[in-house]
């Protein structure tokens, strides 16, 4: 992909407030996406106060941001397994994940981590060992199973987590890792490098080819967290798969 054929855009939603102690859950529709047949190679997400300036997470944690394809409801006739209420007649399209109903529909979507990790995906491809890093004892593990209806070769992968996440691996079948993804925390005061936070989640960007999901594989996520009490914790896993690769073309 030439790089004078990506182009980039700031767009930034209605203003809203939030009081100390108070959660905001806002939903923001119609905003100024590009039209037209395109592929999306990142998509970032930052608040700002009303000057444009990063706002701290120890002044307003972002517990989540998510970014949903929806479309007005002009018929009677749907798929359940893929559309559900949004709201006002609106429905809204997920992504073809293995969290099915109503969890994780979306297409973007991450955290407090989001200044410091990276969501570009690696060209030609758009959007249509385990460290340790505490020295706390030993971890809290949380394993799911993931069965794949569809696979596809790896081109990205990358985890949302909470304050006191060790790391997350997932894994193939056969135990193979496809992807580890560990945190980076603050040490400062400033927007995006808050100390005692996460501020970024490393990501994968396996050599393409590399890793390839098989059609009905069933892959373990496995999330780490320090031994001790929380609230809040999570561990969601972010992947991009290909259908093919592309092939290169060599001409006399």
């Amino acid at each position: 992909m030439a790089e004078n054929d990506i182009k980039f855009a700031t767009l930034v939603s209605e203003s809203f407030e939030v009081g100390p102690g108070n959660i905001a859950a806002k939903t923001f529709l119609d905003i100024k996406f590009p039209k037209g047949h395109i592929g999306v190679k990142s998509f970032d997400v930052e608040l700002v106060d009303e000057d444009g300036n990063s706002v701290p997470l120890y002044e307003t944690y972002i517990h989540h941001w998510f970014a949903i394809k929806y479309f007005e409801n002009i018929t009677l006739s749907r798929n359940i397994k893929q559309y559900h209420d949004l709201r006002n007649g609106d429905v809204f399209q997920r992504n073809q994940g293995t969290c099915q109903g109503y969890m994780l529909p979306h297409y973007w979507g991450l955290g407090a981590e989001s200044r410091g990790t990276s969501s570009n995906l690696p060209d030609p491809f758009a959007e249509y060992t385990i460290q340790r890093i505490h020295d706390s004892d030993s971890p809290h593990v949380q394993k799911a199973n993931i069965p794949m209806e569809k696979g596809g070769y790896l081109i990205y992968g990358t985890v949302h987590m909470h304050t006191g996440v060790v790391n997350a691996t997932l894994y193939g079948q056969d135990g193979r890792i496809l992807c580890t993804s560990s945190p980076k925390y603050g040490t400062g005061k400033e927007a995006g490098n808050e100390k005692g936070y996460v501020v970024g989640m490393s990501g994968c960007y396996p050599k393409p080819g590399s890793m390839k999901i098989k059609d009905g594989e069933i892959l373990t996520l496995e999330s780490r967290y320090e031994n001790k009490f929380r609230t809040g914790a999570m561990g969601q896993f972010y992947i991009y798969l290909a259908d093919q690769l592309q092939t290169k073309v060599v001409k006399d």
